[in-house]
């Protein structure tokens, strides 16, 4: 089963929001209501009040993802680094910017955003989509861009002028309509049609090994009882989207070999120090590298690493915790078996589907 929220706005009504340091009161346009559909399983989605989805915002918002205007250079877009065919993420372990400098994390992929609830990047230093969607653009590592520069830009284009009158009621462009269309196009981005979704829903079968996966990934670690025990996976990625929203330690270092402190440095507390937030496994498959640092090449590598890899220190999660001694005890076939599973998360209506494609 299948809900539909339509949104609508009754009338244009002045709101006031915050993409940037100074707040601005904006008129929202009482446009065309989009229809924003989801399994039940999924619960409702917390859209944001003062920025109701319409069909001609998120037009506009995808017409400015693909826009490489928003670049210092013009040789850049948001899909540059976030690429549908993988996921709206980036192959390259570390996405290079328009100066040639490579950033020092990978490109998290984009989908199911509307259900996401704990702030936005690996440390979760944008606390609203809308505040994410303008970063990249100011980062001298990334597209390197001003806002005033980004707006001069489009207001000199027609097409974009005539956009913002369809979605917003006027002309005028500024950063906070930008940011606002971009969180509209990116909430609209959506994923729920795996393999693994249609079985659930009785549609097709799984194959005995990625059946055998499933059970491998849902069942609890058992050190006691090594042929009872799980890959226990399902502690950090659960529910319907396959992810916790806790920022947690997964065991990749020692404290000694700390590079990166995570969720610290915006939160400024210890017990955060390189831990980073627990992505969505849908599509997986298509979203190599791993890690908040792209260390991992394949699937296989990350089930070695919670298999025998897990390194103790000062944060590590208490959910890994217990498996650091003995390990999963995974053998071969478990190890195939369960990424076989994990490949059938992979949503090809969402990789290919022409409502967020160019």
């Amino acid at each position: 089963m299948y809900k539909i929220i339509s949104l609508t706005l009754l009338s244009v009504i002045l709101i006031l929001i915050s993409c940037t340091s100074d707040d601005e009161v904006v008129a929202v346009y009482d446009a065309t209501p989009y229809s924003f559909t989801f399994p039940e399983n999924f619960g409702d989605p917390e859209l944001p009040l003062d920025n109701v989805l319409t069909i001609e915002g998120v037009k506009l918002g995808k017409m400015l993802f693909y826009e490489k205007a928003l670049s210092k250079d013009g040789r850049q877009a948001c899909a540059s680094c976030h690429v549908q065919s993988d996921g709206f993420s980036d192959k390259n372990q570390f996405s290079k910017g328009v100066d040639g400098l490579l950033g020092h994390r990978q490109a998290m992929p984009i989908f199911n955003l509307a259900w996401h609830k704990t702030g936005f990047f690996w440390d979760g230093r944008a606390a609203t989509l809308r505040e994410q969607s303008l970063l990249p653009i100011q980062d001298p590592v990334e597209m390197h861009e001003t806002l005033d520069n980004v707006v001069s830009k489009l207001s000199a284009d027609k097409k974009y002028k005539d956009q913002f009158v369809r979605a917003f009621g006027t002309s005028d462009i500024n950063s906070i309509k930008l940011c606002l269309a971009l969180e509209q196009f990116m909430m609209s981005i959506v994923s729920f049609d795996s393999k693994y979704d249609q079985f659930l829903a009785g549609k097709l079968s799984l194959t005995e090994s990625e059946d055998r996966g499933r059970k491998l990934f849902f069942a609890e670690y058992n050190p006691f009882f090594p042929e009872l025990s799980g890959a226990d996976c399902a502690h950090c990625h659960s529910g319907p989207n396959f992810e916790n929203g806790e920022f947690m330690n997964n065991g990749l270092d020692t404290d000694a070999n700390f590079k990166d402190i995570g969720r610290e440095k915006v939160s400024n507390l210890a017990a955060d120090r390189a831990t980073f937030l627990i992505p969505s496994l849908r599509n997986i498959a298509q979203t190599a590298p791993y890690m908040h640092d792209g260390r991992f090449k394949t699937l296989e590598e990350v089930v070695d690493h919670y298999n025998s890899g897990v390194k103790m220190s000062s944060t590590v999660s208490p959910l890994i915790l217990p498996t650091i001694a003995k390990g999963l005890m995974l053998n071969e076939e478990d190890k195939i078996d369960l990424v076989n599973f994990l490949k059938t998360l992979s949503d090809q209506n969402f990789l290919t589907n022409p409502a967020y494609a160019k």
